[in-house]
């Protein structure tokens, strides 16, 4: 299973030896991942992780879905119910072993074939725990017990893993309420020399038709200390805890909706429909109108603080519904859907897209729209930036037809730089560097076509492990 030191540069040999030559010089350059799930609490607690299960594929849906797509039930998986919920498939014997789950993964090895986790995980247990094995039900075992001696040991606990992989900042996401009080600690450590950011997301209060959207308000109101029975209240709250999550480092915000309409709605009508939300009365179409209305807002607030909006639309959430009933979201059971920018985006970039103070970068899993719409409106806006592909796209020949779908018409600089956007902390070092060696094959490919001058290509190489995120997200 050792990774070949080739991988992804490129099947040509005169491409491949200038891809080669590209990737050296950014390969082990800072890693810097302005946008992901890492838990802050997990690295101000630094607790070690308890087993292998837990760490590799537990939490990680992209794994979990694969096998639950060939009839392994979540709950075999590790994958905890809500509160309340007890999976029916759990037998009497209780919750499965960590040993167990692990056995299942290395059991369906073959599953994965050809798939960008198998190509993670790989370069994970080869580069991070010296595993060189390939996986299977024979010995997983052995490969089980190599794995949870390294995890006892204090060099693989979280600070000291993120510090060995080279990371220079990494983003968490977080919601408005959040007292931060993790950041805090994290940036009070002389030792630890990783910045860790909040990112302020607040889908959760754009959306009065959904469970639960009146008691967070109540905890929106408690920490900001402003009133947030009326909708003037509630932009007054968020506005608060930008400042706040400001104060603490962040540069971003997020924005996780249905779809990318951005659409105002006058003072009146949105105070009608936050009213209506509160007592419990608005519709599905009323619950839509608000949230985009909010969307807009948050774009002039991003104009006004400076905070860069970034936009993920068009993902169908939690598709299955009993599997969303019983363990929640996150679990494996969103769906990419076509998603559309130029037009929903139409409003909100009339009134700011050419302001120096706002930044909006848009996301896609469909990846249609990157070269119908995404590059289009970043070639024209200086306010609007590419994003990386994201989940469904992130893999080889998904990044690879990006390249090619954007940069003809917004080339390099307009594009964000990687977003890893994980939850797998051992997976950032291996996602990044699969970044570099398919950058550095296409600019090698732009060098050999004699598109590009050779340092040019490498000027562009270091820009976009460095220069140009840092730029996008404002660090």
């Amino acid at each position: 299973m050792r990774p070949h030191p080739d991988r992804l540069l490129g099947i040509d040999a005169s491409v491949r030896a200038l891809a080669r030559e590209l990737y050296e010089s950014v390969a082990d350059a800072p890693i810097i991942s302005p946008h992901g799930h890492i838990s802050p609490e997990l690295l101000a607690s630094n607790t070690p992780f308890p087993d292998p299960a837990a760490l590799f594929v537990t939490p990680d849906h992209y794994v979990t879905r694969l096998l639950h797509s060939t009839g392994v039930p979540l709950e075999r998986l590790g994958v905890p119910a809500l509160a309340g919920q007890r999976p029916p498939n759990l037998d009497a014997a209780g919750p499965v072993a960590p040993r167990e789950i692990w056995r299942t993964l290395c059991e369906n090895w073959y599953l994965f074939a050809g798939t960008p986790v198998r190509y993670w995980f790989e370069d994970s247990l080869a580069r991070v725990f010296e595993l060189e094995r390939t996986p299977s039900a024979e010995n997983a075992d052995e490969l089980y017990d190599h794995l949870a001696e390294r995890l006892a040991q204090p060099q693989y606990r979280p600070r000291e893993l993120l510090t060995r992989f080279g990371v220079e900042v990494l983003a968490t996401t977080d919601d408005p309420a959040d007292s931060l009080e993790h950041h805090a600690a994290l940036a009070a450590m002389p030792e630890f020399s990783v910045r860790v950011l909040p990112t302020f997301r607040a889908d959760a209060y754009m959306s009065p038709d959904r469970s639960g959207w009146s008691e967070r308000l109540e905890r929106l109101a408690a920490v900001s200390g402003v009133d947030c029975g009326s909708y003037r209240g509630l932009l007054d709250a968020l506005r608060d805890r930008r400042e706040y999550f400001k104060a603490h480092g962040a540069t971003a915000t997020d924005a996780g909706v249905d779809d990318a309409w951005a659409t105002s709605l006058s003072d009146a009508e949105a105070e009608r429909l936050h009213r209506r939300g509160l007592e419990g009365q608005i519709t599905t179409e009323e619950s839509i109108a608000y949230r985009r209305n909010l969307l807009f807002q948050f774009g002039l607030m991003s104009a006004e603080d400076g905070l860069v909006m970034q936009l993920h639309p068009g993902v169908t959430r939690n598709h299955h519904a009993a599997s969303a009933a019983r363990f929640g979201p996150d679990t494996g059971h969103d769906i990419p859907a076509v998603t559309s920018f130029a037009e929903p985006l139409r409003e909100l970039l009339g009134a700011v897209g050419t302001s120096p103070d706002f930044r909006i970068v848009l996301f896609t899993t469909d990846e249609t729209g990157f070269s119908r719409e995404i590059a289009p409106l970043a070639g024209f806006y200086p306010s609007v930036f590419i994003g990386a592909p994201w989940w469904f796209l992130d893999a080889p020949a998904a990044v690879r037809r990006f390249r090619s779908a954007v940069t003809e018409t917004a080339g390099f600089y307009k594009t964000s730089g990687f977003i890893d956007d994980t939850r797998a902390l051992c997976s950032i070092p291996t996602r990044h560097d699969m970044s570099r060696r398919l950058d550095a094959n296409y600019l090698a490919e732009l060098v050999l076509d004699h598109q590009l001058a050779a340092d040019e290509a490498h000027t562009i190489a270091r820009a976009l492990v460095g220069e140009i995120p840092r730029a996008v997200f404002r660090l």
